[in-house]
């Protein structure tokens, strides 16, 4: 079952341009990084953008991380001095990754119209995968 945000948390993640989103590997080994994101109302993508990288998108250790251990966890805060105003929203759920047909093209689409970088770098003629996220629980604290 996918988790519906309230309209406090959606504001948050809608507005919001960047997450820390953590994976596992098999052998309960985290890792966690920050990521560029969109929110289609359902669900998140995540791109494996042309950034540089050491290997290959397939050999990404999240990517790695996602097919072995598909829970994931996603968080999207606010640091200020006043911490009177700090917040966070955390999504909790499974990951897939994907590499064609209509959703992932759909997912490039509003990936470049929410970011101009990735209009730029031509995400859409990539060929990268993007990491799916099925919300299924999404907890929230702070001055939303």
């Amino acid at each position: 079952m996918t988790a519906k945000p309230t309209k406090k948390q959606r504001d948050v993640i809608i507005s919001h341009r960047i997450a820390r989103m953590a994976t596992v590997d098999e052998l309960g080994n985290p890792l966690i990084l920050p990521v560029c994101f969109v929110y289609d109302g359902g669900f998140i993508y995540s791109p494996i953008d042309k950034k540089p990288k050491r290997v290959s998108a397939n050999k990404l250790k999240r990517v790695r991380n996602i097919i072995d251990n598909p829970n994931i966890s996603l968080v999207i805060d606010k640091y200020v001095e006043n911490w009177n105003k700090l917040y966070y929203v955390i999504i909790i759920g499974g990951a897939d990754v994907i590499y064609s047909g209509e959703e992932y093209k759909r997912s490039l689409k509003i990936l470049t119209e929410k970011y101009d970088q990735y209009r730029k770098m031509g995400l859409e003629y990539l060929g990268a995968p993007v990491i799916k996220i099925t919300p299924e629980k999404i907890i929230s604290w702070g001055d939303l």
